[in-house]
């Protein structure tokens, strides 16, 4: 029997978990140098500034969930794939908005000699307005007041108060959840594949385009002008497209290190927004199913890696206005991440995993099972009565 990625994957038994948490990691130790005032990331002068350590990792991480949330879509109907989306990610990021906007921020306004009442004024870019503008993942304030504008090596740099610079990419992934919720509706997913594959050949075109002629490519589709929806979900759909064919995508170790050549080579002499993101599929979901088994058990259970990236900039923010980012850049780090981490188990276990306990309420219980509630209710209302029709059996959640 031909080994490919289908039968490669068996349940969560894979190193998934793992490879997240590094990419998470990666985020941090890109986002360290400017928010440790030593400039720019140094991996982006080897890319040819294509792009940076943490833009590989969140590349990594849109292909990742693309295979993941099409394997999810698989087995769910459109409304428990929302709801199931809804709750893995807006919760927890309004936990992280609320946690910036009433401790971080009163903290550090306090320690530069405010008070709380002009700390939680109704003025410009103030506290309560931080949540309001963030709530729906389009970040449109970035900070409060004008704090880290003045003691914080970024916003040195950048001359703007910012809580939490890596919140942008979450409107990303949620946009690229939406496509995916749309192949679910009109049941792409299960027998229309191919037009997955046209999709995405569409992205992947529109990204050479980019490439090519920056200034011009919005032209072609007004809607994709955007260049890091592009971006983003081109990555997210090949995910997607690893996830629908994995039964016909041969599984073998060769065609996983070339893959990982692929990526750096496309890295250093260009093409890696083009090739690279194929190619870094293939490593990904080969290095996770091909890993021991005492790798592939990290993350299998509890997922920390949301919580790294919710945390991990603002961290490095509060830390840098205190000056920890002076005891050098390896010791930053390392504070970062172990203080991420500590954050990402409490809003894994007081926050993710409570609220994935409603996956299977409400919406979670699927059209089928809703239509067959109104039919009841309006059957009832005429005198008679009948049995509910069973409802489907959840999607699992990944």
């Amino acid at each position: 029997m031909i080994k490919t990625f289908g039968n490669s994957f068996v349940g969560r038994d894979n190193a998934l978990g793992l490879i997240r948490l590094i990419l998470a990691a990666m985020v941090i130790v890109s986002h360290a140098f400017p928010t440790g005032g030593l400039g720019d990331d140094p991996f982006g002068p080897w890319a040819h500034n294509q792009t940076n350590l943490g833009g590989v990792a969140v590349a990594g991480f849109f292909v990742l969930s693309g295979y993941l949330i099409t394997k999810s879509g698989k087995n769910a109907d459109v409304v428990q794939f929302v709801w199931h989306r809804f709750l893995r990610i807006f919760p927890a990021f309004w936990v992280v908005l609320l946690v910036g906007a009433f401790i971080v921020g009163p903290i550090v306004w306090l320690s530069n000699g405010g008070t709380l009442g002009t700390y939680f004024t109704t003025g410009p870019l103030n506290p309560f307005g931080y949540f309001y503008n963030n709530w729906n993942l389009t970040v449109t304030q970035y900070g409060i007041h004008d704090i880290y504008v003045n003691d914080t090596p970024y916003g040195a740099i950048t001359g703007f108060s910012i809580f939490n610079g890596s919140l942008w990419t979450l409107a990303y992934e949620w946009s690229c959840y939406l496509i995916i919720a749309a192949f679910v509706l009109f049941g792409v997913l299960k027998k229309a594949r191919a037009l997955v594959l046209i999709v995405t050949g569409v992205f992947f075109a529109l990204q050479v385009a980019k490439n090519l002629s920056p200034d011009s490519f919005g032209g072609l589709i007004p809607l994709l002008s955007d260049p890091r929806l592009v971006n983003l979900a081109l990555a997210f759909l090949v995910g997607a497209c690893f996830a629908l064919y994995a039964n016909e995508i041969v599984f073998d170790w060769r065609l996983g290190i070339g893959g990982l050549i692929v990526v750096l080579v496309s890295l250093h002499y260009g093409g890696f927004e083009i090739v690279g993101y194929p190619a870094m599929a293939y490593f990904l979901l080969w290095l996770a199913a091909a890993l021991p088994s005492p790798f592939r058990r990290i993350g299998r259970v509890n997922d920390y890696s949301y919580g790294i990236y919710l945390y991990g900039f603002l961290l490095q923010q509060f830390l840098a206005s205190f000056g920890v980012e002076k005891l050098g850049i390896v010791p930053f780090i390392l504070i970062v991440f172990v203080l991420s981490l500590g954050c990402a188990w409490l809003s894994w276990h007081l926050i993710e995993k409570q609220v994935m306990k409603l996956k299977n309420r409400g919406p979670g219980q699927g059209i089928a099972f809703w239509v067959s509630r109104a039919r009841q209710w309006r059957q009832s209302r005429r005198g008679g009565t009948t049995e509910p029709r069973p409802a489907p059996v959840p999607a699992e959640n990944h």
